[in-house]
């Protein structure tokens, strides 16, 4: 089943990381990586480290991309990205997993780290029993019009806009 979570609201990561659990819970195994996030810490790797060995998260992310004082080149955001889908290709090949969560991928494309037609191209390869999720803001219609499942969470208010900073156990 391929489930697209996208949109302008908090909760991607948090509805995919609920996914997570119930498949952990079930007794499956699951994988998520990680292609924005990466250079800080963040609750879901604390929680990983209880769930191991049935869920485990690969962050190949350097972090925003310019946006928020990143100076990086965005070739260095590139490479990062495309190393995660190898990554994410190498851990299914090696492992037993049942559910792949590629956090923030329509991100990763919208910022031009990779194309659709990658993405496109290593969901081809998947087994054909896997669950996959991809989340991230500005999904393309491509993986729209692919999946099975499809939620947008929109954002209706958020106290950031009153200037509020992001709470550790909240929104990371």
């Amino acid at each position: 089943m391929l489930i697209v979570i996208t949109g302008n609201g908090k909760g991607k990561t948090t509805s995919a990381l609920g996914q997570a659990l119930r498949a952990v819970g079930d007794g499956r195994k699951v994988l998520m990586v990680q292609f924005i996030k990466g250079p800080w810490k963040s609750g879901e790797d604390e929680a990983q480290k209880r769930l191991a060995p049935h869920f485990k998260i690969v962050k190949t992310g350097l972090g925003f991309v310019g946006i928020l004082g990143d100076t990086l080149p965005i070739e260095h955001h590139a490479k990062a990205a495309q190393i995660g889908l190898e990554v994410a290709r190498q851990e299914i090949q090696a492992n037993d997993w049942n559910m792949l969560i590629l956090d923030e991928v329509h991100n990763a494309i919208r910022l031009g780290l990779f194309g659709v037609k990658d993405v496109i191209k290593f969901l081809d390869e998947l087994p054909k029993q896997m669950d996959v999720i991809l989340t991230g803001r500005d999904a393309r219609q491509e993986f729209i019009d692919r999946a099975d499942i499809v939620s947008e969470v929109k954002e209706i208010k958020h106290v950031y806009h009153a200037g509020v900073k992001g709470r550790k156990g909240v929104e990371w």
